[in-house]
């Protein structure tokens, strides 16, 4: 038997949606090694508080490391804490979430022990005493690798939103301890962080209203802009690769392999082809709506309701629609 181990992603002192998936993963995972679930977390003092709700997900034990110098990600400190808990032996593969700061923690947890690294991992494949296989996309998107780690532990990290996160009964047992760490010798340091305009996270919105070529030039937003205020909160904004590199939006809104991958309720493709980049990052959504006015649009393969026709002239009425609902 092997155990598990996955890291928990938190901020502000809450576990992000991610943490669960990473959970659901690990859980995964241990079952077919006979293994329990062993959760890392790492955060200002209180965490401990919020980590019992990660049983639910298929934790049995859960391990926070809580300093005051963990309130906000450190590279050094992070690394480190998570680096030590894997140095005891006994787990057989460890799992990140592939964010912003997964990306950068999971490298450097593999350099420290000298393992190798599994990226935006979007399936497990073969898990034995000897081999693990894990299933990753590569030339942004156009094909996939299937990719052994012979060390041990295997490391990997997770497309977020790919592995849905699915409910567990876990031990839970929570146990929190301070590092035996060295803020001073730390040679980089968060000063803070700056939001993004209130804008909401793509790849966290309950609804996405996405927008392609079609939409003939960036002036023409606020169509999609006007939609998205009709349906309220939790809606965002999302963009193909194509308007992204075109310079209309920012890359923080594109969807698809190269960009972010969403899970929303209701996912609204305007104006959008349907590449297969871009549906790789938003098949998995509940109810997908497509608008474009070529009948033939690969978008139409994958959506659930598609109106062939002019945008411009559906857009608007699809948004006075909803805005009628919702009075």
């Amino acid at each position: 038997m092997a155990d598990v181990l996955a890291f928990a992603e938190q901020r502000d002192g809450r576990f992000r949606s991610v943490a669960a998936e990473a959970v659901t993963v690990a859980a995964s995972v241990a079952e077919r090694t006979g293994g329990s679930v062993r959760v890392v977390a790492v955060g200002a003092p209180g965490l401990s508080g919020e980590a019992g709700d990660l049983a639910s997900w298929g934790a049995d034990r859960v391990r926070v490391a809580e300093h005051e110098a963990l309130g906000d990600y450190n590279p050094e400190g992070y690394a480190r804490v998570v680096a030590d808990e894997l140095r005891g032996g006994g787990v057989r593969a460890v799992v990140f979430p592939a964010t912003a700061q997964g990306k950068d923690l999971a490298p450097r947890v593999a350099a420290l022990l000298d393992v190798p690294l599994a990226t935006e991992v979007t399936e497990i494949l073969d898990v034995s005493d000897a081999e693990f296989h894990v299933l990753r996309p590569i030339y942004a998107g156009k094909l996939f690798a299937r990719t052994a780690l012979l060390a041990e532990p295997a490391i990997f990290s997770v497309r977020s939103n790919v592995f849905q996160p699915v409910e567990r009964a876990g031990d839970g047992a929570v146990e929190a301890f301070t590092p035996q760490i060295d803020p001073a010798s730390w040679k980089t340091r968060v000063r803070g962080f700056e939001a993004s305009a209130g804008e909401m996270d793509v790849s966290e919105a309950s609804v996405v209203v996405s927008g392609g070529r079609g939409m003939g030039d960036p002036d023409n937003w606020h169509l999609l802009e006007e939609l998205r205020d009709a349906v309220g909160d939790g809606a965002a904004l999302g963009a193909s690769r194509a308007v992204v590199d075109a310079g209309w939006r920012r890359h923080a809104e594109q969807v698809g392999q190269t960009g972010k991958t969403v899970a929303p309720r209701l996912y609204f493709a305007i104006g959008i082809s349907g590449a297969i980049q871009h549906v790789t990052g938003m098949r998995t959504s509940g109810t997908i709506v497509a608008v474009n006015k070529d009948p033939d649009a690969p978008i139409f393969e994958v959506a659930d309701y598609g109106i062939v026709g002019d945008l411009f002239e559906v857009v608007p009425r699809l948004t006075e629609e909803i805005r009628k609902l919702r009075d």
